[in-house]
């Protein structure tokens, strides 16, 4: 699966511009807060990671 640092930085750019707490975000996505955490800042790069990056743009329509 393709690297997803552009991902990423997308979705935190939109955590901050909408003032959406990361903590919130997880809890919706049924993630522990450190687990997700560790997917914002690349440390997890595992597939389930990959696919809740994927997921988030696609719910928020982030582009």
């Amino acid at each position: 699966m393709p690297e997803t640092i552009t991902g990423r930085e997308k979705i935190l750019k939109f955590i901050e511009d909408n003032g959406v707490m990361q903590i919130d975000l997880a809890t919706q996505y049924g993630i522990k807060s450190g687990d997700f955490a560790d997917i914002m800042t690349g440390k997890d790069t595992s597939p389930r990671a990959n696919r809740v990056v994927l997921k988030i743009i696609s719910d928020f329509k982030i582009r």
